[in-house]
């Protein structure tokens, strides 16, 4: 079955850390470009991070820049979002997706609250 499956989300106080993982499984995970987007309530679905298919090349979005890192171990078909510095303007729904194949996780909820 081809699907992706997002876990590590919860509750943090500002200036927090989570690591939220996407495990993947049906297709060949290693070839695929992957992303980590958010949905905060009330506004439209953003891309937060991207990770090339060997995992050497990253790329953010300007406000979590030096806070996030993307990662992914191709061994063990999994992707990661480590979240360091937590602010409340990142609670939000996160999602991982495989862009080439349209394919989302069902979300993760982050919430940044003290």
């Amino acid at each position: 079955q081809v699907q992706l499956v997002e876990s590590g989300g919860g509750l943090v106080q500002p200036g927090g850390s989570l690591r939220l993982s996407c495990a993947a499984s049906g297709f060949t995970f290693s070839s695929y470009i992957m992303n980590w987007y958010r949905q905060a309530p009330g506004k439209e679905r953003e891309l937060v991070a991207t990770i090339s298919s060997g995992g050497r090349s990253t790329n953010y979005i300007n406000p979590v820049k030096g806070r996030f890192t993307i990662s992914r171990d191709n061994a063990k078909n999994t992707l990661y979002l480590q979240m360091n510095s937590l602010k409340p303007e990142d609670t939000a729904v996160y999602y991982c997706y495989v862009p080439s194949r349209l394919l989302w996780g069902q979300g993760t909820q982050v919430t940044v609250s003290s």
